[in-house]
C-alpha cells in the first residue's frame, strides 16, 4: 500500500458531491504523481472551474471571495503585515476596515493560525478567499526581501522595558494567568515564530533553549553539529519558554517537573511537527524541540544510501515470514528512519503491521502505530503482549530496552512474526553481546536473529564548495593508510560558502556495516564469544566494517577524513 494522501480541499469537494468516486481517485492519483495543487488538477481535468472551487471554500469557511488584481494593494496596506510574517504565514493583506484587516491565504483551508497572526500584527483578522496562485505571486512580488529578522525582533524586545519588568515579576511568582499573558505578547509570539521559522529554513533537527545564570542561549543542531544564534536577553527566558509550553499544551505553571508535548507548526503549505521536552534546571527550564519535517526526510529504502549488497540483502530479509532484524547505533544516527523505510517497503494490503514507539515520530498510513506511555503503564513489553493478540505479520519495536521486551520480541519471532527493532550499541556485533548481557539465552538469539545493521550518520561535503586536496601523512595515519595505498584516489573538503553557512558541509549520509547471522556466527553466539571475536569472524566472512564503508564515502567525494574518524 502506498502512503495515502489526505488533502483537505479534495476531501471538501468530495463531501459536497461535486466529484464522484472515480473522479476522486483520478485526482488523488494525479496529486500523488505530480504534487500539483488540487485546484489546478480539478481545472486541468475539466471537472470544476476555479471560481466554483473558490466559492466552495468560501461557503465552507463562511467567508467571501475576492480577486487579487482588482484590489488596491497600497504600500500602507502591505506594511500592516511585515514581510517575514507574510512569507511565514503565506498570507496577503487585501483590504482594511478600521482596525480589521482582510487577509487572503495561499492555502485557504489552513486557517489554524489566523488568531496567532492577529496577535502578531495586533489587529483583527477577516479571512477572505482568493486564487491561491494569485496570492502566492503577490507575496513574492510585494515581499521580495526579508524586512524582519530575528535580530530585529531581539532589538525590539531588548528595548521593551514593559516586557523586561513583567519578566522580572514572573521570575518570583507562579502566577499562571500572568505567564499566559506574557506568552501571548505580540513581540514574544513573533520572536518564537521567527526562531522556529529560521530553524526549519536552516534544516535544523533540534532547537535548544537553554537558560544559564547570566545568559539565555538558543542553539540549532544542523547536520549533527550545534550552532548558536545571537543570544536573546536573559529576561526573555521565562516568557519564551512559557510561549513554547502554551503552543505544546503543557502546564504553564509547572516548572518543577519535566514535561513532554508536541507542537503542530504550519509553515506555508506544509506542516512541521515539533516534539517538545522541558527539563527543570538550576536557572530555569531547558526546552528542546525535535523538528520532525516530513518534507525533509525521505522514507524510501532506495534513498538511504545503502551499498547495493546491503540494499539487496535488506529487501530480501524484510520479506521473510519470521525472525528478528536489528538496527543498531548511537542516538541520532537514523535508526528509526531506516526501520520506517523498511516498513514502507513491506506496507502492502495483505500484511498487518504494528509498531510500538516512544514517541511516534512520523504517521504512516496503513500501519497501526502505538505510542508508548510509561506514566500510565503502557510499556514496550505490555504493548508487545497485546500485539500478539492482534494477528500481526510484522512488528516494529522502537527499542529493546530490557529483558522482558527482548524476550517477548523473541517469542513473537518464534511464533511466526517478523520483528524489526533497534539497540544502542557501538557496532553490529555488539548487539548480540548486549542482548546476552540483558539476560537473553544465547540459543534463543542464534535461532531468531537474522541480521544486524550498524550505522552512523556523517556530514556530507557541500557540493557548492567541494575542493580536492592532498591529505597529509598524519591524516592518512588516522585511517591506517599510507601514500602508496591511495593510487589515483582523490580526497575532498568543503571550503565554506553561503550555501552551507561557511561550514563546508551540507546534509548527512549513512555509513553501514551488516552482520549476517550465519552458521559460524551462531556457533560463536552459543559459545558466548566476546564481541571482538565475533567481529573478527564476521570480517573473515565478508562483513565490511563501518570504517571501511566510511572510506568508500571518502573516495566517492561525499565526506571527509575527519567525519569518518569521528564516528567510527
Amino acid at each position: 500500500m502506498s502512503e495515502e494522501i489526505h488533502d483537505p480541499l479534495l476531501a471538501l469537494i468530495k463531501s459536497q458531491g461535486l466529484i464522484d468516486d472515480l473522479q476522486y481517485e483520478e485526482v488523488l492519483g494525479e496529486l500523488k504523481r505530480t504534487g500539483k495543487p488540487v485546484a489546478q488538477i480539478l481545472t486541468d481535468f475539466g471537472l470544476l472551474d476555479l471560481d466554483t472551487v473558490l466559492q466552495v471554500i468560501a461557503d465552507h469557511l463562511g467567508a467571501s471571495t475576492v480577486t487579487i488584481h482588482e484590489r488596491d494593494l497600497t504600500p500602507e496596506l502591505l506594511r500592516v503585515i511585515p514581510a517575514k510574517t507574510a512569507r511565514m504565514y503565506q498570507c496577503l493583506p487585501v483590504g482594511m476596515a478600521g482596525s480589521t484587516v482582510q487577509v487572503a491565504l495561499a492555502d485557504p483551508l489552513n486557517v489554524s493560525r489566523i488568531d496567532e497572526l492577529g496577535f502578531v500584527i495586533k489587529r483583527d483578522i477577516q479571512l477572505v478567499v482568493a486564487d491561491p496562485g494569485q496570492v502566492q505571486k503577490a507575496i513574492e512580488k510585494f515581499y521580495p526581501q526579508e524586512s524582519e529578522s530575528v535580530a530585529d525582533v531581539l532589538k525590539e524586545l531588548g528595548d521593551d522595558q514593559e516586557i523586561a519588568r513583567e519578566a522580572s515579576e514572573l521570575a518570583v511568582t507562579d502566577d499562571a494567568a500572568m505567564m499566559a499573558h506574557m506568552a501571548d505578547q505580540a513581540p514574544i509570539v513573533r520572536f518564537v515564530n521567527l526562531v522556529l521559522f529560521q530553524a526549519v529554513q536552516d534544516r535544523a533537527s533540534d532547537i535548544h533553549f537553554e537558560p544559564f545564570e547570566t545568559e539565555f542561549k538558543i542553539r540549532y543542531r544542523v547536520d549533527g553539529a550545534l550552532y548558536e544564534m545571537a543570544p536573546p536577553p536573559k529576561h526573555l527566558a521565562l516568557p519564551v519558554v512559557s510561549r513554547l509550553k502554551v503552543m505544546a499544551n503543557l502546564n504553564i505553571s509547572e516548572r518543577r517537573l519535566p514535561q513532554d508535548g508536541r507542537i503542530t507548526y504550519p509553515l506555508g503549505n506544509r506542516t512541521i511537527d515539533l516534539r517538545v521536552s522541558t527539563l527543570p534546571t538550576q536557572f530555569g527550564e531547558s526546552v528542546v524541540l525535535r523538528v520532525l519535517d516530513r518534507a525533509a526526510v525521505s522514507l524510501e529504502l532506495e534513498t538511504l544510501g545503502f551499498p547495493k549488497f546491503l540494499y539487496d540483502y535488506t529487501v530480501e530479509t524484510i520479506q521473510r515470514p519470521n525472525g528478528i532484524f536489528v538496527v543498531t547505533g548511537p542516538t541520532g544516527c537514523g535508526k528509526t528512519t531506516t526501520l520506517y523505510s523498511c516498513l514502507r517497503r513491506v506496507n502492502t494490503i495483505d500484511s498487518k503491521l504494528l509498531t510500538a514507539e516512544d514517541p511516534v515520530e512520523y504517521d504512516i498510513d496503513g500501519i497501526m502505530q502505538v505510542a508508548i506511555n510509561e506514566s500510565v503503564g503502557l510499556t514496550f513489553s505490555k504493548a508487545l503482549r497485546s500485539f500478539l493478540r492482534q494477528d500481526p505479520d510484522i512488528i516494529m519495536v522502537g527499542e529493546m530496552r530490557d529483558l522482558e521486551t527482548a524476550q517477548i520480541s523473541i517469542q513473537a519471532s518464534l511464533t511466526g512474526h517478523l520483528v524489526l527493532s533497534t539497540l544502542h550499541t557501538n557496532d553490529a556485533p555488539g548487539a548480540v553481546t548486549r542482548l546476552i548481557d540483558m539476560g537473553v539465552e544465547p540459543f534463543l538469539i542464534s535461532s531468531t536473529m537474522v541480521a544486524v545493521i550498524g550505522q552512523r550518520l556523517v556530514r556530507t561535503i557541500c557540493k557548492n564548495c567541494r575542493t580536492p586536496f592532498e591529505p597529509t601523512e598524519a591524516q592518512l595515519a588516522l585511517l591506517n593508510l599510507s601514500a602508496h595505498d591511495l593510487g589515483d584516489k582523490s580526497f575532498y573538503y568543503g571550503r565554506g560558502c553561503s550555501a552551507c553557512n561557511d561550514t563546508g558541509y551540507r546534509g548527512r549520509k549513512g555509513i553501514f556495516e551488516l552482520l549476517i547471522i550465519n552458521d559460524a556466527i551462531r556457533l560463536l553466539i552459543n559459545e558466548r564469544a566476546p564481541t571482538v571475536v565475533m567481529r573478527q569472524k564476521a570480517v573473515e566472512q565478508g562483513m565490511i566494517p563501518l570504517r571501511e564503508d566510511g572510506l568508500r564515502s571518502i573516495f566517492d567525494g561525499d565526506t571527509t577524513i575527519e567525519e569518518v574518524v569521528k564516528y567510527t
